[in-house]
């Protein structure tokens, strides 16, 4: 889709008449396939025929998400300490200098909380009309223009983390954010986000799949193997009861757990809204979810010896190769 906005409002630059035969060769293209890619001809003057290729990601959760922007923004840190907080449902206010990058990152960290869904208030742009919302005792996720700022200091907000995404920098946090998320796991998470490049452009040369090649796609794996390696086994832990009903048993998924700092990580975030809502509709489903993380689980439990199938011993182990080196123990 941004593609397609790009090419318009660059022929809309040129000429507004330019734009009708680009939209109408792309409505006779047929809509591609998941992880396919289409060749759309057009035409602009001097140019001749053109071609341009449109590629539909695998994973159809993706297609209006940018991690390059939420990168160039913030630092690898900065960004695992937002996920944090988002996870405990805490209260979070984006600052920037222009709309598009308030959007753009709000809905590219909600992004990394899949399979979980932000619950919460989620207002991306707020507008300086409405900054009062900041004030209120539930979790949120909103984006202020840095023309709002002088305002947002003067209101009396309770506890939040504030960023400004022009600056890579808190200007008012929890000062625990480092500490929210299993040790191991978070300097796994690091690590692979650091490297990030290295990784795109060393399986880029492999045959492995081509969705991982890219930013989204190797980012999107890293934050599901997190979830993998923390709540993976949840499927474990629904039983059937009397009525044919499935039925969660939470202590005993979170007694299952051999990392003490994946058990105490657990009794937190357990306790969250975003895994209430998880496990109501993994209870209520009639069939087994089928989604890309349990595709991800299935791998991941398929790996482990029977004796450890509750262990959650390794990370970013169904990766594949390229991600050898990150394997830690917990």
């Amino acid at each position: 889709m941004d593609q397609i906005l790009d090419e318009v409002e660059r022929r809309r630059g040129i000429s507004a008449a330019l734009v009708y035969p680009f939209m109408r060769s792309l409505m006779e293209s047929p809509f591609p396939a998941p992880g396919k890619t289409i060749k759309v001809k057009t035409f602009l003057p001097g140019a001749g025929n053109e071609v341009i290729e449109l590629r539909r990601p695998m994973d159809s959760r993706l297609e209006h998400v940018d991690f390059e922007c939420l990168f160039k923004c913030l630092s690898v840190r900065q960004i695992i300490r937002i996920f944090a907080s988002l996870l405990l449902e805490r209260r979070v206010i984006f600052i920037a200098d222009k709309l598009n990058t308030l959007s753009s990152c709000s809905h590219a960290v909600v992004a990394l909380l899949y399979p979980f869904s932000w619950q919460h208030t989620f207002i991306p742009v707020l507008p300086s009309s409405m900054i009062d919302i900041v004030c209120c005792p539930t979790p949120f996720l909103v984006g202020l223009l840095s023309s709002s700022l002088p305002k947002l200091k003067e209101l009396p907000v309770e506890e939040a983390l504030m960023v400004n995404l022009g600056s890579d920098r808190f200007i008012r946090q929890m000062d625990d954010e480092d500490t929210l998320l299993p040790r191991k796991l978070q300097a796994a998470l690091e690590q692979a986000l650091e490297r990030k490049s290295e990784l795109i452009n060393q399986d880029s040369d492999s045959d492995s799949d081509d969705e991982c090649n890219t930013l989204n796609g190797l980012v999107s794996e890293v934050f599901i193997r997190f979830f993998v390696e923390t709540v993976g086994h949840y499927s474990l832990f629904l039983t059937q009861n009397e009525k044919g009903e499935r039925v969660f048993q939470r202590d005993a998924f979170r007694k299952s757990v051999a990392s003490k700092s994946i058990r105490r990580f657990l009794e937190v975030f357990m306790e969250s809204q975003m895994f209430a809502g998880f496990i109501q509709d993994r209870e209520l489903r009639k069939c087994r979810a089928k989604g890309l993380f349990e595709q991800r689980v299935e791998q991941y439990l398929e790996e482990l010896p029977d004796t450890e199938q509750s262990g959650v011993n390794k990370f970013l182990r169904g990766l594949g190769n390229k991600m050898k080196f990150l394997h830690k123990k917990n």
